[in-house]
């Protein structure tokens, strides 16, 4: 859970960690001691506010790719500090190197991959597209977030088969430039440009 939660954090920031705040509120999730603060009514408030912001200003043409910028960090950190907060009854060295690893490291890759669709966007639509792609990654986050808690398993899934659709697409444009560059004409030189 901790894990797939961390991943949506990589969409979005504060929406996953509104979904467990509302979800622990109403008993879905046991946060560990030190965060059962998470389910209280000023957290659920205030992470509401918060998300309403982030997910606002990401509708803003200059504001999304300067969020990105902040994103990057605030995903990792949201990521890690999510997976610690699910984990119980382990010593802190592995319950801190698996929110680390694992709910760092996902957010931290969902975060890449968000980023990088949000650059192709602006470069080949302008822009334009910017906000569907700014929708798609707040249904994937609320999807995500929802999931986690309800099916964890199916959750881990969604990441593992996006992860390898994502590397699969790369893999392709890849193949292409490296295709279109290899068949490109070499330029000819003149016999006068020989000359000079």
């Amino acid at each position: 859970m901790g894990v797939a939660l961390s991943a949506a954090c990589g969409f979005r920031v504060f929406l996953p960690i509104l979904v467990m705040s509302v979800a622990a509120r109403l008993g879905y999730v046991h946060p560990a001691p030190s965060w059962e603060w998470v389910g209280s009514v000023p957290a659920i408030i205030t992470l509401a506010t918060a998300t309403l912001i982030e997910v606002l200003a990401y509708y803003i043409p200059w504001l999304d790719h300067a969020l990105d910028v902040i994103a990057a960090p605030a995903a990792l950190i949201a990521g890690t500090l999510m997976t610690a907060s699910l984990v119980t009854d382990v010593s802190p060295v592995v319950k801190w190197s698996l929110a680390i690893i694992a709910g760092g490291g996902v957010a931290g890759i969902a975060q890449t991959i968000t980023t990088a669709v949000r650059v192709a966007s602006t470069v080949t639509t302008g822009g334009l597209a910017n906000p569907i792609v700014s929708t798609i990654e707040s249904v994937g986050a609320i999807v995500l977030s929802i999931l986690a808690i309800l099916a964890p398993l199916v959750a881990l899934g969604v990441i593992v088969l996006s992860a390898l659709l994502f590397v699969r697409f790369l893999t392709r444009i890849l193949r292409r430039r490296r295709a279109a560059t290899l068949t490109a004409p070499v330029p000819q030189t003149h016999s006068s440009d020989r000359a000079m």
